[in-house]
Formats: structure tokens, sequence, C-alpha cells
């Protein structure tokens, strides 16, 4: 018999309170956070800053993994921007990008981990659009929605299909179900992926 998938988790913390945000993971018996937000860092919204976001969650018996610089959509190599945008393509090459995923494989086979990155809706955050797109044949994937349900990947990507108004047509008209789907990411990363000014593009 083939061993089920490992389950990974995605939340946004959006502008939850920290005791609701951690009752969303106890809901889900999350034991381990990985923050994938490149700049973990808000004026607003304080209690999700990297040190007291980790400090709390430790208190809550929670732990706390910062992935930013391997998994985050802003990046510091200059191979992975064109025209001053990130390409999500191009960042899923990379060497500390894939180093990141393998971290992710080998802490779920001891923790029920959660990415946790800012967007409150999966479909408008990278950790969707780039990070699971990456690991969707690996894991059941389940996103832990801003009123405790969960969306399953299956019908998260779906969802991205229909928002991203990809169909068959008469030019294309024996596309498979897998080709849209890889359409709506892409369409997807182009609108959401993180746009640089001159300055902040790495040489």
């Amino acid at each position: 018999m083939t061993a089920p998938s490992p389950t990974l988790l995605t939340i946004g913390h959006t502008t939850h309170s920290f005791d609701a945000f951690v009752g969303l993971l106890a809901r889900h018996g999350v034991s381990c956070v990985a923050d994938v937000r490149s700049h973990p860092y808000s004026r607003r919204l304080e209690q999700f800053n990297r040190e007291s976001l980790a400090a709390e969650l430790k208190t809550a018996g929670i732990k706390y993994i910062f992935l930013g610089e391997e998994l985050g959509a802003r990046r510091a190599e200059a191979e992975c921007y064109e025209d001053g945008q990130a390409v999500y393509r191009r960042i899923a090459t990379l060497p500390r990008f894939l180093a990141g995923l393998e971290r992710l494989r080998q802490g779920a086979s001891q923790e029920r981990i959660a990415l946790v990155c800012a967007e409150k809706d999966p479909l408008d955050c990278h950790r969707t659009i780039l990070v699971c797109r990456e690991l969707r044949g690996e894991f059941q994937i389940e996103h832990i929605l801003a009123d405790g349900s969960i969306e399953e990947h299956a019908a998260a990507e779906k969802r991205l299909v229909r928002q991203m108004d990809i169909c068959r047509t008469l030019f294309e008209p024996d596309l498979s179900d897998e080709q849209l789907v890889q359409q709506a990411y892409d369409k997807r990363a182009a609108q959401i992926a993180y746009r640089a000014s001159e300055e902040e593009v790495p040489q």
C-alpha cells in the first residue's frame, strides 16, 4: 500500500489578532510555522513581526522557522528579475529556493507545518502560486482560510483557473486540465510577482 502524502498547510495572517491567529493554528493541529515572507515586518501589525511572532508562538507551544530568504518572493538574486519584476519560474530553479523546499520536506516528516505569509486569499500570495506549485505533487496541501475553514489545494486550483479566465479555445481545443492549471499559475504569477524599482533590482 502506498503511504499517504504528508500534509502541508498554508495560512495568511492578514489582520488577525495574535490570539485569533494562534487559535486557527491550534484548530488545525499546526505544530510548526514556516514563515515565507521576505520582509516579515509591519508597522501596523507588529504582532506579526518576525521576532514578536517567534516569541509568542514559542509561548503557545508552536515552533517557528524563518524561510523568507529561501522561499520568499522578493529576491536578492539578480537573475530572477526581468524588466524589474521577479519571475516565479526563475525563482523556482534557484539553489536557495530548492534548499528551502528540501527543508520543508524534511520538516514535514516530523511536524505539521503551516506556511505563513500576509495575504488573506491564498490565490493572492506566492505561498500558493510559487511555493505550493512546486510541491503540489508531493503533499496534500490545505489552505486555512480567514474563517477557519479549509480549502483543498485542488479546489484552489479550480478557483484559480476560473479567476484567471483560462479555458480551451478554438485554437487549442485539446488542452488538458493540467495544462489549463499551469497557464493559470503563469498568468497569476505575472500579476502578483514583486516589482522592484530601478534602484531596488539586485545587480
